[in-house]
């Protein structure tokens, strides 16, 4: 997701929607008649219901009109802060309400919700009933520097669902040089074990120098974590970013089967084996814009924000490299000329990275949103297509293996699409949109 106001956002997507009308395939209309919410930017399952779905708030940097207005000292406070979840429940009888259920409130910094930053992930363990837990990614700063935060909280009550606000445990705190490519999605993975999304730490064109590289800290790659510390799963290697307790212990494991578990070179670089961020799954990611697990097969589909010219679409795999910077979706990616003004970028060679499976250029978007692939029956045009849209132009896709080529398909068009999920009553795919919507996707 690219930074930009959103008011121009808006404008720019109002502009132009009716020629794109006629190329709908599919419609949308309110998931939630008569809820509305406060910049929505993700939608998180309840484990096991299909009564239930969560939907994240990333957070306000400035109060509302009616806060300004408000002579409740309180209320001010509490919409300026923002970065809430709300419950919507009463999914099955189609009567759906919502809760708020939970609001971040660092102790240790500042909430920040400026530009990209904000509460831009939330997931609840899979045994929660057993483990009463859920996990959360956002921006804080902490005297003053910008932060990105994973933290587990604490699950009070499972009927009413009920959050400890005052639990949170971090996991991981990284500092962040830039406020922008924050990555902030995760997902509990069909292995039990949690997926975390994070970006190249901002700016453009890799200008940290994050995202060739396994043992810099938790940037441009999907991270994978044991949040139970299973038996056989070790600890983490020790960085700044890695919270300990009294013991010096982190408060999570790493997959004994991580891919860089034991690496000693990465992209032709040795390596410290005591330096490497083991918690590594698939690396050389810009910034991976929501990721999700196909229901059906496992597949890790994402959508890796480019540079300026080329958005792509990856199927993540364990020890993948996709390698920005690199390339930008299937071409070479030049730092001198990011804008491609002075020579249209060449195909990239064939190498060991991780071709993307699809790419779109300048005319069709420049923010690509990763979706879901739909697995229900209840839209047709839909059916077994992974769903994807770009935040900036609005477009909504479809994209398909056909013989083992992906083809895309604009099939819709909505406002500044921020993320995807699922109805879990029915199957069908929701979205949200930062202009205060989540709507459902519908036979047309």
């Amino acid at each position: 997701m690219r930074s930009r106001p959103l008011f121009a956002f808006l404008f720019s997507l109002t502009f132009g929607m009716s020629a794109a009308r006629a190329q709908d395939v599919v419609g949308l209309e309110p998931a939630f008649p008569g809820l509305t919410f406060s910049l929505p930017v993700a939608i998180s399952p309840m484990p096991g219901s299909k009564d239930v779905v969560f939907v994240i708030e990333k957070g306000d940097p400035a109060p509302s009109p009616d806060a300004d207005k408000s002579g409740d000292k309180k209320k001010k406070a509490s919409a300026f802060f923002g970065g809430k979840v709300q419950m919507v429940s009463g999914l099955s009888s189609g009567k759906a309400t919502k809760q708020q259920i939970f609001q971040i409130n660092p102790k240790d910094g500042k909430f920040d919700a400026a530009g990209e930053c904000g509460f831009l992930g939330f997931a609840v363990h899979p045994k929660v009933a057993e483990t009463k837990q859920v996990f959360v990614y956002y921006s804080l700063r902490i005297e003053g520097k910008l932060h990105q935060r994973v933290s587990r909280f604490k699950v009070t009550s499972l009927e009413p669902f009920a959050i400890d606000a005052d639990s949170e445990q971090p996991l991981i705190t990284q500092q962040d040089p830039a406020g922008n490519h924050n990555g902030g999605d995760l997902h509990f993975g069909p292995d039990g074990y949690l997926y975390i999304s994070c970006g190249d730490g901002g700016a453009g064109g890799d200008a940290f120098d994050t995202a060739g590289y396994i043992n810099k800290g938790f940037h441009a790659a999907v991270f994978r974590i044991d949040v139970d510390k299973k038996a056989g799963n070790p600890a983490p290697n020790p960085h700044p970013s890695v919270i300990t307790d009294a013991k010096g212990e982190a408060f999570y494991a790493v997959p004994s089967d991580n891919p860089f578990l034991t690496a000693t070179a990465h992209r032709g670089r040795a390596l410290e084996a005591k330096s490497v961020r083991t918690e590594t799954w698939a690396t050389g990611l810009r910034n991976p814009w929501r990721f999700s697990f196909d229901p059906k097969t496992g597949a890790c589909f994402a959508g890796d924000v480019g540079q300026n010219l080329y958005e792509e679409i990856d199927i993540l795999v364990s020890g993948g490299d996709y390698g920005w910077h690199d390339v930008e979706g299937n071409h070479v990616f030049n730092q001198k000329d990011a804008s491609g003004k002075k020579v249209a970028p060449g195909l990239a060679a064939p190498s060991a990275f991780k071709a993307p499976i699809h790419e779109y250029d300048r005319k069709l978007g420049n923010s690509v949103t990763g979706g879901v692939v739909y697995r229900g029956d209840r839209v047709p045009a839909i059916a077994d297509a992974y769903v994807f849209a770009d935040f900036a132009s609005g477009r909504i896709f479809s994209l398909r293996d056909n013989a083992g080529k992906w083809e895309s398909q604009q099939v819709a068009k909505d406002f500044s699409i921020a993320g995807f999920g699922y109805d879990p009553s029915n199957g069908d795919v929701l979205v949200a949109s930062l202009a205060g919507q989540v709507k459902r996707i519908v036979k047309k």
